[in-house]
């Protein structure tokens, strides 16, 4: 099958630091090419996916994100050329748009990557049935029932790529580790006190780049911080690899419908079980007392975290080996791309 995949222009693929949909996007290029399938990615100049590429952006637009005008050229050039395919996956916001206006050509996917608030329900509502949706979370399509769904098809990643850690810390000791996005309903304050209240060295890598997420840092998170709490910034793949294999545990204390979370994945490819909140699609990632723990609050929480070396880390690793592969992810994917096509 010819698949053209369509990246959003913000970040390359995969991401130097940050960007969760990008490392979606380079774990479904590497994986349809080793099904067989022909690819061809369209994304900026400085992707360094090893799958065919195509660009009209030389560079990622992360300065201009969101904006339309780069999205805009970004999608009109991909659809350009979506004769070249028998199938169009989109990752981006403006293209389902703009190939249900167009009404020609091969079949278009997309997928919904952000929560489906108010906002993007009303975009997605628009495309009625002309561009069917993939979900990435049984979770995340329940904030929207009315929305027509094709397939909730999960995330999955290639364990191959990641080493398998001892959970045994660095030089300091034992630690365990938040990993994401500064933010409020990322909980890294509740992070703090968890690990504080249960003994425990707490490392964060996170993302702090807009103004929103610098205030929560400097508000709620900077005062709580200590020899026992110590945040990292954000880090490279390699160092955030070296994180998971060394810690303990993920603490995960989210409080919003969180439609994934890649960040579980990755912890348990590296044999790193998962503690969160039983909200989003935690539920269905985390399997209680095997891969991590679902715990009510931060109480139950704290006494999980005492609890992490009952898991075997090897549970956690067989995981993502098993139903959160990649593999299983593509195979999920190109049914509906074939049966797409038949429909056509």
């Amino acid at each position: 099958m010819r698949i053209g995949l369509v990246a959003p222009p913000w970040t390359p693929v995969p991401p130097p630091l940050y960007g969760g949909i990008e490392l979606v996007v380079d774990e479904l290029a590497r994986g349809f090419q080793a099904a067989g399938h022909d690819v061809t990615l369209f994304t900026t100049g400085d992707s360094t996916c090893p799958v065919p590429k195509r660009w009209v952006l030389p560079e990622a637009e992360g300065q201009r994100i969101g904006m339309a005008v780069p999205e805009l050229r970004h999608v009109i050039f991909a659809y350009e050329h979506s004769d070249d395919f028998d199938v169009i996956h989109d990752h981006t916001l403006a293209g389902p748009l703009f190939a249900a206006a167009r009404g020609s050509g091969p079949p278009v996917v997309t997928t919904v990557h952000g929560p489906l608030n108010e906002d993007l329900v009303d975009i997605y509502g628009a495309l009625g049935d002309r561009v069917p949706i993939i979900c990435i979370s049984e979770a995340q399509h329940r904030a929207a029932p009315d929305i027509p769904v094709a397939k909730v098809i999960l995330h999955g990643i290639d364990a191959s790529l990641f080493p398998v850690g001892d959970g045994l810390g660095d030089d300091d000791g034992p630690y365990c580790l938040f990993l994401g996005r500064m933010a409020p309903d990322k909980g890294a304050h509740r992070a703090v006190e968890v690990a504080r209240k249960a003994g425990m060295r707490l490392l964060m890598a996170a993302k702090m780049r807009e103004p929103w997420e610098i205030r929560y840092f400097t508000e709620m998170v900077e005062p709580l911080l200590g020899p026992d709490a110590v945040y990292l910034g954000e880090v490279p793949h390699e160092q955030k690899l070296e994180l998971l294999d060394g810690a303990s545990a993920l603490l995960f204390p989210i409080r919003w419908n969180e439609p994934f979370g890649l960040v579980m994945l990755e912890a348990m490819a590296c044999g790193t079980p998962v503690l969160a909140f039983p909200e989003g699609a935690a539920p269905e990632v985390v399997e209680h007392a095997k891969t991590g723990f679902l715990c009510a609050d931060e109480a139950e929480m704290v006494e999980a975290l005492t609890q992490v070396d009952t898991l075997d880390r090897a549970d956690c690793r067989g995981a993502v080996e098993g139903y959160f592969s990649t593999e299983r992810m593509v195979k999920d994917h190109v049914e509906l791309f074939e049966a797409l096509v038949s429909e056509r």
